[in-house]
């Protein structure tokens, strides 16, 4: 057993003698792969999401050194009498870990480092073996010695590229001479799974690899269950271990995936699940302390993209020309695009959207744009909180005002459409998060409140009901919320509501449609 020749099966060990969720049917998808032309697979999901988890499990079941049918007969996995046994501890395993690689390497350069374990560890293991060749001739000699392909698994296969994007170019050569080598990448690997933030550095307008499958968090296809939790997965877990479901679902859903629907956070629902409370696990990773930089980039219209995401809005961007780097970016669909691969935005594949996943996420934009030195944020920051006091202390024609210069942000073509009309609303009051919840659509009395401001615990603001209306005064958008009983859908609410009315007239000119508004006290 090696560091990274056959290393064993202790980490899924680890992993079993604790809560565990069966992953187990991401091995069937890889075994499928075994010894077709489909055997390079590159798999892309944020921090925090079990990637090194599914890896640990990977190498566990294809290590020919230990024998772990004990750890998978409950598993999925066992239940696939078509590969299961076929393949279980049948094959020398190349196991990399780059973040920990790097770390051992030191002063070293990377490649020649692993390079140098790897036929270390394998001389240690084949006595017969030259170690004088290159480094490709070695493993075709282990390959014709044990007449064994390897299965070789790399974690944090971009780490290199994130952390050291001087010596990238050096770090995809290598790589290319693994795995796009006509004459040697068939003969050494029976199957080759990647793993990381990003999806594979583009060359141009392609992969640097360009042999391996992708699946990433924008596209995952066959490998979407396996992203993160399903909300089957923690349902089960809140029954088993006592958990709020719905609260659950409030700060870790969010990342819904084409046919497999709400998938979660795993690092952050089962540590709400070990210490029973429900908060943003998020600011402990790696990636959180990268945020401000992003989202202070100065591309034209970042800033308000991201009080409309705060606002609980939905963005369109093309992910398309993204370079799949730190570094190289042409627009804001570029950050947007980053900032889904890290797991700050949740991606809608059907409408080429993106949208603020839940209450943990949100909480570190809320926490980071108030950092913000772009001059823009800055000043969005502070209308919308200023908006929030004058909507409170009923300064109508002050809150009127801030509409109308929100609203002036809207496409003519959508200017009075019902969605721009909430969302302007959302925009306007993006700051909200410190200290309210917000509710949209909420079925209320006769017919749904579009939009409701409701206090956080304890901290005796009023509850705020919103509407915004063409071709009426502000006096009949409050006798709409009145009519139709809005303030039903909170009524078991101690506190005090406000009704906030706001009209403007669409025949009025562009550029001269004048906003008013009222507040009353219900």
């Amino acid at each position: 057993m090696g560091m990274y020749l056959n290393p064993g099966n202790s980490g899924f060990t680890g992993i079993r003698n604790d809560i565990y969720v069966d992953k187990s049917g991401l091995i069937r998808l890889v075994n499928e792969t075994i010894g077709t032309p489909r055997r390079l697979t590159c798999i892309s999901r944020p921090r925090r999401f079990g990637k090194s988890f599914a890896a640990k499990m990977l190498c566990a079941y294809y290590d020919k050194t230990c024998d772990s049918a004990g750890l998978f007969a409950d598993l999925e996995i066992a239940a696939d009498a078509g590969s299961y046994q076929r393949h279980l501890n049948q094959y020398d395993v190349i196991y990399l870990d780059l973040t920990s690689l790097m770390e051992e390497a030191g002063e070293m350069e990377l490649v020649p480092f692993l390079k140098q374990e790897l036929v270390r560890e394998l001389s240690a293991a084949y006595p017969q073996l030259n170690p004088e060749g290159s480094f490709l001739a070695v493993l075709l000699e282990a390959v014709e010695l044990t007449d064994n392909k390897f299965i070789v698994i790399i974690d944090e296969w971009d780490a290199p590229i994130r952390e050291t994007p001087e010596y990238e170019q050096k770090y995809l050569r290598f790589l290319r001479s693994l795995f796009k080598n006509s004459g040697a990448t068939d003969r050494i690997f029976a199957a080759a799974y990647m793993t990381g933030i990003l999806p594979i550095k583009k060359d141009g307008s392609q992969s640097a690899i360009s042999d391996f499958q992708e699946f990433s968090v924008i596209s995952p296809a066959a490998f979407a269950a396996y992203v993160g939790f399903t909300e089957d997965e923690v349902q089960e877990l809140c029954r088993k271990y006592d958990g709020d479901f719905s609260l659950m679902k409030q700060w870790y859903d969010g990342y819904t995936l084409e046919d497999i629907g709400s998938v979660y956070n795993p690092n952050s629902v089962m540590r709400a699940i070990r210490n029973h409370k429900f908060c943003s696990y998020w600011t402990e990773t790696s990636t959180a302390k990268s945020l401000m930089g992003y989202i202070s980039l100065d591309f034209d219209g970042l800033s308000k993209t991201v009080t409309e995401l705060l606002g609980k809005g939905e963005v369109k961007v093309n992910t398309i020309g993204f370079a799949n780097d730190l570094v190289t970016f042409r627009d804001k669909d570029d950050v947007l695009t980053l900032l889904v691969h890290l797991g700050y935005l949740a991606y809608d594949e059907a409408e080429g959207s993106v949208r603020i996943p839940n209450e943990e996420i949100r909480m570190e934009f809320s926490r980071t744009i108030r950092e913000a030195k772009h001059r823009d944020t800055i000043r969005r920051v502070q209308e919308s909180d200023q908006l929030i006091l004058d909507t409170i202390h009923r300064n109508a024609e002050a809150v009127a005002a801030q509409i109308e210069r929100i609203h002036a942000e809207e496409s003519p073509l959508h200017y009075n459409s019902e969605q721009a009309l909430r969302s302007v609303i959302k925009r306007a009051y993006f700051s909200y998060g410190d200290e309210y919840i917000l509710f949209e659509e909420v079925p209320a009395g006769v017919g749904y409140a579009d939009l409701i401001y409701l206090p956080k615990r304890d901290s005796g603001l009023p509850a705020l009901v919103v509407e915004l209306k063409w071709n009426r005064t502000a006096e009949g958008a409050i006798a709409q919320i009145k009519d139709r009983q809005y303030p039903k859908a909170i009524e078991h609410y101690g506190g005090e509501i406000l009704l906030v009315g706001i009209a403007y007239d669409k025949e009025t000119p562009a550029g001269q449609r004048k906003h008013r508004c009222i507040i009353e006290a219900l």
